[in-house]
């Protein structure tokens, strides 16, 4: 891993937190803990770790009642829960998926098993980071592509009512019997304008039709995390 994760460890059992807190500290990632629920919520807001070992039979507030006010706030409601339990009857790991767990770990554990479904957590989160980014990024770029054709037409319609005015002026020149090189300067320059516009015009087109495709084809962010959690409501 490029940076170091911090992981906030929940467990009232105190061996629990000691043995998670050395063992995921020699594996390079920053650790802190917390003995319950209560402490849980306050540490989340100072430390703001990138994952969230809770275990889910605590005193003064379950695993389940802390996840579910991590995940009703909108500052911490992104952060992954990995969940440790000592029920193993799937009604209670369907509970917890619904309330938006990443992971549910059935007591006892094996800390190999552990630190692979972190890591695939982990990853998980920063490919949904990724694809965050770059839903922002097309969606700048839907509004910079309206806001370029918006500006395309009021050009042209500035070049029609610059054409208007040269043709007006041009027939005057008739007139009097010549043409000013001025006139027919600006004229020119006005068609090799409206050739490059249009130019501009079919690269966007083409641009966007490759666009549509492409999206036609790639899942929603929403959609993605929805069925990671329902990949794991099915173990």
């Amino acid at each position: 891993m490029n940076t170091r994760k911090k992981i906030l460890i929940v467990d009232d059992e105190q061996l629990n937190l000691e043995f998670f807190e050395v063992m995921l500290s020699k594996l390079g990632f920053i650790v802190d803990k917390a003995n319950d629920g209560l402490e849980a919520l306050e540490k989340v807001k100072r430390f703001l770790p990138d994952l969230i070992l809770l275990d889910n039979i605590m005193p003064r507030m379950s695993g389940w009642e802390v996840t579910k006010t991590l995940k009703a706030d909108p500052k911490f409601q992104d952060i992954p829960v990995v969940m440790f339990s000592a029920l193993d009857d799937v009604k209670d790991k369907l509970e917890g998926y619904d309330l938006g767990v990443e992971d549910y770990i059935t007591k006892p554990f094996n800390f190999s098993e552990v630190l692979a479904r972190i890591r695939v957590v982990l990853r998980n989160r920063e490919l949904f980071a990724q694809i965050a980014v770059r839903e922002e990024r097309l969606s700048l770029a839907e509004a910079l592509h309206e806001d370029t054709e918006n500006s395309l037409r009021d050009f042209i319609r500035g070049l029609d009512e610059m054409d208007v005015v040269l043709a007006q002026c041009s027939r005057l020149g008739d007139g009097a019997g010549e043409v000013s090189p001025v006139l027919l300067e600006a004229a020119e320059r006005s068609r090799s304008l409206r050739k490059r516009i249009a130019e501009l015009e079919g690269r966007i087109e083409k641009t966007m039709v490759e666009w549509d495709e492409l999206k036609k084809n790639e899942v929603d962010l929403r959609e993605l995390e929805d069925r990671g959690r329902g990949y794991g409501s099915q173990e």
